[in-house]
């Protein structure tokens, strides 16, 4: 797949879906570009972010929206790699530290990521 093609940026939706679904939450974007990263909102005023650089993670959310970058306060980042199984996500987040862990950069092409992603097309996208 092309880097940079409207299929490539897309790419990661499957899988935020999934994680989106996993933890029962209705509102959630995507913001393709230089890190691909998405935004799930939950209860309470809290809100996870993924990108492809360094997982998910998750704060108090302050500000953001599709095309705008999530602002979040308290950031706190889940480890177990860049695309934990979405039903393990919410068990990540007890064990959640400050430090963030970079399993790579967005300008790894061809280094895996893209195929494992491709693994959620198909599924279940659900509703944004």
């Amino acid at each position: 797949m092309e880097p940079y093609s409207d299929a490539w940026l897309a790419l990661a939706v499957p899988y935020v879906a999934r994680v989106a679904e996993a933890l029962d939450a209705r509102r959630w974007w995507d913001d393709p570009f230089d890190p691909r990263d998405a935004t799930i909102l939950l209860a309470g005023g809290l809100a996870l972010v993924w990108d492809e650089e360094s997982g998910w993670r998750h704060g108090v959310f302050v500000s953001g929206r599709k095309g705008m970058r999530t602002e979040l306060a308290g950031v706190r980042y889940l480890g177990g790699g860049v695309l934990p199984e979405p039903e393990r996500v919410a068990e990540l987040i007890p064990g959640s530290r400050e430090e963030r862990p970079v399993y790579r950069s967005y300008r790894d092409f061809g280094d895996g990521l893209d195929r494992e992603l491709v693994r959620y097309v198909g599924g279940l996208v659900g509703s944004r």
